[in-house]
């Protein structure tokens, strides 16, 4: 999993054979790629998994019953499904590392999203008439 602030409501999920780290910035449909596959989850999605499921269409979450530190994630896509298993004390830690970065919540003030909104409602900000 990667967290990029740039981008505060997603987070990526890489599978495949090669290692990818912070600085990669391969994109998941290059031709020189290694075979793997990346996926775009919401941050909120995986903090919602932990404690019940969550998703629906190609992407699900869940948490196991019975206390086990277990989260089943399965994705879907034209070409195929899977199920993963992945450890809910993990990726609570990796929230909890993300909102280091950019605090739950806070995401759409990092984007200036109402700014961005009030400059494409007056035309731009380069349109000389002013609306």
């Amino acid at each position: 999993m990667v967290y990029d602030s740039t981008d505060p409501f997603a987070v990526r999920v890489r599978f495949g054979d090669g290692a990818v780290d912070d600085v990669d910035t391969t994109p998941y449909d290059d031709p020189d790629d290694d075979g793997g596959v990346e996926w775009l989850l919401s941050r909120d999605l995986l903090r919602a998994g932990l404690t019940g499921p969550v998703g629906e269409g190609d992407v699900r979450l869940w948490p196991a019953r019975g206390g086990l530190d277990v989260l089943f994630l399965q994705l879907r896509a034209p070409s195929g499904e899977a199920m993963f298993e992945l450890s809910g004390t993990v990726v609570g830690d990796f929230l909890r590392e993300t909102e280091l970065l950019v605090p739950a919540g806070g995401e759409s003030d990092l984007l200036r999203v109402d700014d961005e909104l009030t400059a494409l409602l007056r035309g731009g900000t380069d349109n000389p008439t002013g609306r």
